[in-house]
Parts: C-alpha cells; sequence; structure tokens
C-alpha cells in the first residue's frame, strides 16, 4: 500500500502541476460548460443576461465570504463546547500552559496577526498568477482549515486550524473588492461590493444557529462546504478582464470583458486597454523602475492614506469591539443585570436587516455622502452615549431606564451597518488603480489587521483605567480625525468607471505629459486600443 501511495503522489504532483502551468487553465472550466463557453467574439446585447453573469462570479465570492464569515464566528461555538465537561477535548488540559492562553484569546486580538500574514500572502498571488488562482488558493487554504479542525484531537491541532483559517480570511480581504469591482459594471458595481458586508455578517448569524443545534465537529463539517461549493464555481468564472490586460493579453480580455459585460459599456473596454499600452510605452522608455518616484506617485499613495482611514474608521466605530465584547460593552453601557445576550441577538440581526438595505441604498446616494452623514451618525452616537452614561454615573439618569441605551446602542450599530462596515469594502474596489492594485490594495489591508489587533487589544485596558466614557470618547475623537482625513482624499465614485477613477487620481495634466514624452523619445505612430502602432 505504501509502495503505491509512493508511485501515485509524484504522477499526482506532475499532473496538478502540469494543469496549473498549461496556457488553457483559465479557459478550463468555459470550456467544459456549454452554458459558460468562452468565445472572444461573443457578445451579449441582453442587459439582464450580462448582469445574470456578473450575479455569478459574484456569488462564488460571496459564498467564500459566509464560510470566513464563519470562521469568525466559529469561536463563540467551539469555547463554550470545549469548556463542557463531557467534551473529548478539555481545555483545562492545557489551561496553564502558553498555547492554552493564547487559545483562549484567539477570537479577539491573535485573529488579527493570522490576517495580517493572510493580506501580504495573496498580493504576489494575485499580481502574478491572477485573480482566479488567487480565489482557488483562498478557498482550498480554509478547506484544509476546516478540516484540520473537524479532525483535530487536542487543544494545539485546533488552534492550527484556526491559524490556518484566520490565513485564508486575510488572503482574502484584499481580493474581495478587488474581484468584485473588476469584474461589475459601474451602474451595478457599488451594490455588489456592498454584498461583501451582508455575506460576512451572513457567515456569522448561520455558524451561531449551526452551533446552536450541532456539535462543534459536525458544525465545522457543515461550514466545510461553504469554501468547497465557491472553489467548484470559481471553476466556472472567467479570469479578470483588468488582470487580462495588465498582462497584454487583449484579445483574452475583450472576450472576457463581453463575455460579463456584453456590448453597452465598450468605451471602459478601448480605455482600459488604451491606458495600458500607453503605460507599457512609458516604462520601456525607463531604464529601470524607480520605486521612490513610484511611492511619490498620487495615484499610489493617496487611495493606500485614503483606504488606511477608510478601514480605520470600521475598526473605531464598533464593528470590532462589539463583535469580541459586545456582552461587556451592552452591560457597561447599560446595566450589569441587563440580558446582554438577548441584546446581542437584537443587534446582530438588526446588522443583517441593515446591510441588506445597504445593497440597495448604495445605488441610490453618492459615495461621499453616504461616508459623511454614517460617519457624523457614528461620532454621533459615540458622543451621546458618554453623555447618557456619564449623567447614568452622576444618578442624574436612572439606570432603570433601559430604552434610551438600547435606542443609542442601535443608533450606533445602524450607522456601522449601513456605512462603516459596507462603504470601506465598496471604495476598497474602486479607487486602486490598475498597476499597483496588488499591492496596494494588500497594504491597506494590512491596516486594517493592524487596527484591528490595536483595537481589540487595547479596549480592555482602556475601560479599566479610563472607563465605558472614556474609551468611546478616544474612539469619537480618532473617528473625527479620519472623517476630516477621507472627505479630503476620497473623489466620488458612484457611476465612474475604474480608468476614470485612475485617471482622476493621476492627474490629466500627467497622462498629458507622458504622451508628450512619447514622441519626443521617437514612439512615432498612432496607439489604437488593440495595441497595434499603425
Amino acid at each position: 500500500m505504501s509502495r503505491k501511495r509512493t508511485r501515485f503522489s509524484p504522477f499526482l504532483k506532475q499532473t496538478i502541476t502540469t494543469f496549473l502551468t498549461s496556457e488553457n487553465f483559465m479557459r478550463f472550466p468555459l470550456e467544459i460548460s456549454p452554458n459558460l463557453r468562452f468565445n472572444s467574439s461573443q457578445r451579449l446585447n441582453n442587459p439582464g443576461q450580462s448582469l445574470l453573469l456578473q450575479c455569478f462570479v459574484t456569488s462564488a465570492v460571496g459564498i467564500n465570504l459566509i464560510g470566513h464569515g464563519a470562521v469568525v464566528g466559529f469561536a463563540a461555538v467551539l469555547l463554550p463546547q470545549l469548556s463542557d465537561p463531557h467534551s473529548d477535548i478539555h481545555t483545562s488540559k492545557t489551561a496553564n500552559s502558553w498555547i492554552g492562553k493564547m487559545f483562549l484569546h484567539v477570537p479577539a486580538s491573535v485573529i488579527g496577526i493570522t490576517l495580517l500574514i493572510g493580506s501580504f500572502l495573496a498580493s504576489p498571488i494575485m499580481g502574478r498568477y491572477g485573480r482566479k488562482v488567487a480565489h482557488y488558493t483562498i478557498s482550498v487554504t480554509a478547506l484544509v482549515g476546516w478540516l484540520t479542525t473537524i479532525l483535530a484531537d487536542s487543544v494545539e491541532v485546533i488552534l492550527i486550524g484556526r491559524i490556518i483559517g484566520g490565513l485564508s480570511f486575510g488572503m482574502m480581504l484584499p481580493l474581495r473588492s478587488i474581484l468584485i469591482g473588476e469584474y461589475t459594471s459601474p451602474k451595478n458595481r457599488g451594490a455588489f461590493l456592498t454584498t461583501i458586508s451582508l455575506t460576512q455578517g451572513c457567515g456569522i448569524f448561520f455558524v451561531h444557529l449551526v452551533g446552536s443545534l450541532l456539535s462543534w465537529r459536525r458544525t465545522a463539517l457543515v461550514c466545510l462546504f461553504l469554501p468547497f461549493v465557491s472553489l467548484i464555481m470559481t471553476l466556472f468564472t472567467p479570469e479578470s478582464p483588468s488582470w487580462l490586460v495588465s498582462k497584454g493579453r487583449y484579445n483574452e480580455c475583450r472576450g472576457v470583458f463581453h463575455w460579463l459585460r456584453g456590448d453597452e459599456e465598450e468605451t471602459e473596454l478601448e480605455a482600459m486597454i488604451e491606458a495600458r499600452v500607453n503605460f507599457e510605452k512609458t516604462m520601456r522608455n525607463q531604464k529601470k523602475l524607480d520605486i521612490i518616484k513610484t511611492v511619490q506617485k498620487q495615484e499610489f499613495y493617496k487611495p493606500i492614506i485614503l483606504m488606511v482611514h477608510v478601514y480605520a474608521m470600521g475598526q473605531l466605530s464598533g464593528a470590532a469591539t462589539i463583535a469580541a465584547y459586545g456582552t461587556t460593552v451592552i452591560e457597561l453601557v447599560m446595566h450589569p443585570g441587563v440580558n446582554s445576550s438577548a441584546w446581542m441577538i437584537g443587534l446582530d440581526s438588526q446588522r443583517v436587516i441593515v446591510n441588506t438595505l445597504a445593497i440597495f441604498i448604495i445605488n441610490w446616494f453618492k459615495r461621499r455622502a453616504m461616508m459623511c452623514s454614517t460617519g457624523i451618525l457614528c461620532v454621533a452616537s459615540h458622543l451621546a452615549i458618554v453623555a447618557y452614561v456619564y449623567l447614568k454615573d452622576q444618578d442624574v439618569l436612572s439606570s432603570e431606564a433601559i430604552w434610551i441605551p438600547g435606542i443609542l446602542l442601535n443608533i450606533q450599530f445602524f450607522s456601522v451597518s449601513l456605512g462603516m462596515v459596507p462603504l470601506p469594502s465598496v471604495i476598497a474596489g474602486e479607487v486602486f488603480p490598475l498597476e499597483y492594485r496588488s499591492l496596494a490594495g494588500s497594504i491597506s489591508q494590512a491596516s486594517v489587521a493592524g487596527t484591528m489587533f490595536l483595537v481589540l487589544k487595547t479596549f480592555p485596558g482602556l475601560v479599566d483605567s479610563i472607563g465605558i466614557t472614556g474609551t468611546y470618547l478616544v474612539y469619537a475623537g480618532l473617528l473625527t480625525y479620519c472623517l476630516f482625513v477621507i472627505m479630503f482624499l476620497m473623489p466620488e465614485t458612484k457611476g465612474r468607471t475604474l480608468q476614470e477613477i485612475e485617471d482622476g487620481y493621476r492627474g490629466g495634466v500627467v497622462v498629458e505629459e507622458e504622451m508628450r514624452s512619447l514622441k519626443s523619445n521617437g514612439e512615432n505612430g498612432k496607439v489604437v486600443s488593440t495595441g497595434t502602432k499603425t
């Protein structure tokens, strides 16, 4: 038996390697499916069919995000069952070891470290091998994480499974917005990007629901099917047209673009190809890549600075602290005797409902208006909670009137669910330029992991030292600072193509100067959209 395995393993490895490196890898699923067959001359004239195809490719991402939401919420199912005396794995056996103590805090701060590492792992994969291969990698990593958890026979193995799941989630952070943003039309892009926060919220709700009915092993087994289904669906999706054009594969880009969008958005396709051709000509005139000049480019550093502050608002708004310390926050704001679990379920339900509404609302209002209004509402709710708790501690208000803090917490969660959580994913899918999209996305997503780690790690200490009023006051000040920076750097992206947004950051003058530079260096000839010169 062992001899057969020895012979089979190299053969399997060689077969997989040959398939992944073949030229037909990207087209494989489209060739075997009659409904999704890829044809470079195929054009969709039916807008409804085009929207349906965009829904399909976005669903492959969404199902994976539900799985990653389950990764986040799985700790709430796992820890109570491990603490049960009848559990086959007892945390008490390793409670005094460093691994046991670390495990007890995995749902809070340690997850930020795995997200940080994963976000940087995704950048070279999706930049060099494509968005589709990166999505394959993420799905397989998630499968390994869930399998490790299911087969675990000790706390240490469970921790390894959690870390692998966190790495998969971290790799998904920069890819999710980029992939959906590149697949979808400008008129529907905001709604599609808003589903990121909705699907993750549904994943948390899903794992809590299943975990209340099944054991943690069976819950993990159910969750295993989420990345598996996403992996199968990804087989039948094409590569991103933006990545194809970045590699100079213009004919394939045209075919995928027409397959996804039809004929209605030909202008965006031509502008994207022409911009890439001009960029390649400019690069040929440069003897070597000047990293310092790249970092100094507006289209590189401005979106990164913008997204660092946008993501920071999402974490400081209460999305991270309420998810990890929700019952503690509710008891501190209301009073210790309140049914914090029931209030937490109510806030979770509100999040799912408001996230669903945000999918439709995002297409009605401009991005800047939504960010500004929800940001101001979030700051106001923080200050109102500070005022209420202070007056309650001074016996000016009765602690029995829990409807007052209940309304204030719901207002805070409303602003978080409507803007602070969904908008970062929407904006991230729109502002990064094509050439630096993978790197810039990973850098900004690394700030998410860092901010999440700091917020979750410092929250208990802040509450112990300055109380919930001081903590919320600090958060309100930081939120106000972030909001000012965002309003200064953020362009209006609603209804604009990705190329138009990129050109806006670069400035029309820069583009004209590059064209004059090309002509002065002897690059004569008219540039056409196919990348040839006449």
